[in-house]
């Protein structure tokens, strides 16, 4: 498939929000101060403030000043950033406004537009129609659409089905901002870069894989919200299973959007399901109560929400990819909110040597080789070798675990580290979309997701509670030890 032009004019709905303020608009100005926008790029700031383009311009420089640290910062790139901005309030419920927009847009376009809903879920579809309507969605535009996309599959199709209407698929770009992490470019790099692994990446060498999402946080001023999703919807239905899909899934012919899209959904179509008869033994909720959190005291969720709730805000399942690569190698996946730190890993854990010529202590002293790929708060890769431990050995060979570590901020201390949207950005105004989720993926992990949450619901399953500041609650570690495992931890 052709790729598109680059996009000549960016819209971002919610343009004054706390996702623009924290993430989007500090991305800009890397891109520009890279000199990586295209030249006659201009971002049209819009939403329900009534501003203009001076207090919107005013607003975005407090934004850059605020999160990017003042040795970054460069007058020149930060007023070329201005330069490119243009701002028109506007609501989707305001037939007025948007058409007011639509004519904004129509002005300052000189090419392809790439539309950011930057907003609640509930208006995608809504905006997407206002657009069509005003006709500022033709075949040159394209549409950037945060998660989650629905908090079902029944919501998640309606949304996609709404918008379908408006964009065809191949110009909806679907932000898991995930895919966008530099970890997560190291984990298709060392998968699909490297002859080391691939001989070794199947159920006859690996014996379990484990990944794992902690949050420090709570909800932070977002209960109405996160209650009404909880873990699994916020964090395991996408981020989690992006993550499963990038580990488990078969080399795609070409690093290019659609090979990549579709060994994904091979993955997702072959998870076995967890319904009525498996939660009880295949998954756990949580719920934090009160505790602490480096040694300083935090609430309970239900104290943070100011009422009860059966919320669930931590998640552990025991997954299966049932296919020939992965057929008896189990997933361990985990999230959850107040645990111990903040974290995103990939743990894969090869099988043990099938047997010790060594003898003695050192057979007692051999463990399974494991690989660390981890994506936040740093990234790294670490991988558990077996070596012999110094010594003369007249009381025979001992061994140790090294880890063979590579710290990308020793080893790149010289680059940057960049926030994730700079990379979904600019790949989507260049119209590339390997890195945004395709409808069926969307769909096909709701359907997963929805057989569990239905299993809950008919068993009755209530969160189990854990203290802030602990890996949640114990039956999360019963999930895993009965197996012959442990968290790694």
């Amino acid at each position: 498939m052709t790729r598109p032009a680059p996009a000549s004019l960016l819209t971002i709905f919610g343009a004054t929000g706390d996702l623009a303020q924290r993430m989007l608009l500090p991305s800009l100005y890397s891109l520009q101060a890279e000199n990586l926008l295209p030249p006659g790029l201009r971002i049209l700031g819009s939403a329900r403030s009534d501003l203009d383009r001076e207090a919107f311009a005013n607003l975005v420089a407090d934004a850059i000043n605020e999160r990017i640290p003042a040795v970054e910062r460069d007058d020149t790139a930060l007023r070329g950033l201005l330069e490119r901005l243009d701002y028109a309030a506007a609501s989707v419920d305001d037939a007025a406004s948007m058409q007011a927009l639509a004519a904004r847009v129509s002005d300052l376009r000189n090419g392809d537009v790439l539309y950011h809903l930057s907003t609640a879920p509930r208006f995608y579809v809504p905006a997407c129609h206002a657009l069509g309507a005003h006709g500022a969605a033709d075949a040159r535009t394209r549409v950037m659409l945060e998660k989650p996309i629905g908090k079902d599959l029944a919501s998640a199709a309606a949304i996609n089905d709404g918008v379908a209407e408006v964009f065809d698929e191949d110009r909806v770009y679907r932000v898991d901002h995930y895919l966008g992490k530099e970890g997560v470019q190291n984990l298709i790099a060392l998968r699909f870069g490297n002859a080391l692994f691939e001989p070794l990446w199947n159920a006859r060498h690996i014996e379990q894989v484990q990944i794992t999402a902690g949050e420090t946080v709570g909800v932070e001023g977002r209960g109405d919200y996160y209650d009404d999703s909880g873990a699994m919807r916020d964090m395991l239905q996408n981020h989690l299973l992006q993550l499963l899909c990038l580990v488990a899934m078969e080399p795609p012919a070409r690093f290019e959007p659609t090979a990549v899209r579709n060994e994904k959904i091979k993955v997702l179509r072959s998870l076995r399901a967890i319904g009525h008869g498996q939660v009880a033994t295949e998954s756990v909720a949580g719920q934090y109560t009160a505790g602490a959190i480096d040694g300083v005291a935090v609430p309970g969720y239900v104290q943070e929400l100011g009422r009860d709730s059966g919320t669930e805000t931590f998640v552990a399942l025991r997954a299966h990819v049932d296919n020939w690569r992965w057929s008896g190698v189990p997933f361990y996946l985990r999230t959850g909110k107040r645990l111990p730190s903040r974290c995103t890993e990939i743990y894969i854990q090869f099988r043990k040597v099938p047997y010790s010529i060594f003898g003695g202590h050192a057979a007692a002293d051999m463990r399974s080789n494991g690989l660390l790929i981890r994506l936040q708060p740093e990234e790294r890769i670490e991988l558990d070798l077996m070596a012999k431990t110094p010594g003369l050995d007249r009381s025979g060979l001992r061994l140790s675990q090294v880890a063979l570590d590579l710290d990308f901020h020793e080893e790149f201390a010289n680059q940057r580290r960049r926030i994730s949207y700079e990379r979904l950005y600019l790949d989507a105004i260049e119209g590339n979309g390997t890195l945004f989720v395709r409808r069926d993926e969307t769909e096909t992990a709701w359907h997963w997701v929805d057989a569990i949450l239905d299993g809950w619901r008919t068993a009755g399953v209530a969160p189990k509670p854990y203290p802030a500041g602990t890996w949640g609650p114990g039956a999360a570690v019963s999930l895993i030890e009965r197996h012959g495992h442990g968290w790694r931890e």
